[in-house]
């Protein structure tokens, strides 16, 4: 007899050798999970536009940079739009999904963000700083970074490229949330070991700052991860908005919180699933 469960397909590149991260440890995890009210079916990212059809939703989760496979991406994008599919994260995110132009965009709004330029003639908008980090406007995993000092600046061709000052900051920190709401934070205490994560507990005027974000990007069902660094002044600043793929580093929670937000994408996923229109 066919199952009445909704039938979810759950996209996740499980050998993706990701640098401080297991992914395939946490997706293996996660779709266990989900898998006590979901029918689950796992396929590679450059399977998805072949294999979505007939699933009541497709969730993307840790399948790698796309640019890896940027064309197989496009694709599938184009078809789930186009057909109506139901993609958790839904695709009209304005954050990394889109690429890194929202850094610039949303400096000139006045976001607390690590001041970001992506034309010449706004170089001199940025504060003076012996480096500056100038970074693909599809980046993804520090692919394609580069540190310049100051006098390199002059030459630098752009188009596809965004430029940064180099910020000593205290440390990262990460707020995980499901939908608009922040489920958890993580942070590194040690700035030369982004991914060694420790529980963190945000201030009132830290969920302010991260949901300030997720209030301005254009998802309403999924998960987003804003990534931030302490600044030596005290201030955070935003580093991305990854509202793609984020990593979500599971096994650094307590039981109880893992169970929290499992229970929280649950009902996400569900209210997609039950929408008529995406």
């Amino acid at each position: 007899m066919p199952s009445a469960r909704p039938r979810v397909l759950f996209v996740s590149d499980l050998a993706y050798p990701a640098k401080g991260r297991r992914y395939c440890d946490e997706d293996i995890a996660l779709t266990s999970r989900l898998r006590e009210e979901f029918d689950i079916a796992v396929c590679h990212p450059l399977d998805a536009a072949a294999l979505m059809t007939g699933f009541d939703a497709v969730v993307v989760r840790n399948s790698g940079p796309v640019l890896h496979h940027q064309a197989a991406y496009d694709a599938f994008r184009e078809r789930a739009l186009a057909e109506g599919v139901r993609v958790y994260n839904q695709l009209s995110g304005k954050g990394d999904m889109a690429g890194k132009g929202y850094l610039p965009e949303l400096t000139a709004a006045g976001f607390p963000v690590i001041p970001t330029v992506d034309r010449a003639e706004d170089l001199h908008l940025l504060p003076e700083a012996d480096t500056y980090v100038v970074k693909p406007r599809q980046g993804a995993d520090s692919i394609g970074l580069e540190f310049v000092p100051r006098e390199r600046l002059a030459g630098l061709v752009f188009g596809d490229v965004l430029v940064q000052p180099r910020i000593e900051f205290r440390y990262e920190v990460s707020f995980y949330f499901v939908d608009r709401t922040l489920q958890y934070a993580l942070y590194a205490p040690d700035p030369e070991r982004r991914w060694a994560l420790e529980p963190y507990e945000p201030t009132d005027e830290d969920r302010e700052f991260a949901r300030r974000f997720v209030e301005w990007n254009d998802i309403t069902y999924g998960i987003q991860r804003v990534d931030a660094c302490r600044a030596p002044g005290g201030e955070l600043l935003l580093v991305e908005l990854e509202d793609l793929n984020p990593y979500l580093s599971l096994d650094v929670l307590s039981p109880e919180a893992r169970d929290s937000f499992v229970a929280r994408m649950k009902t996400s996923l569900r209210a997609l699933i039950a929408q008529e229109t995406v």
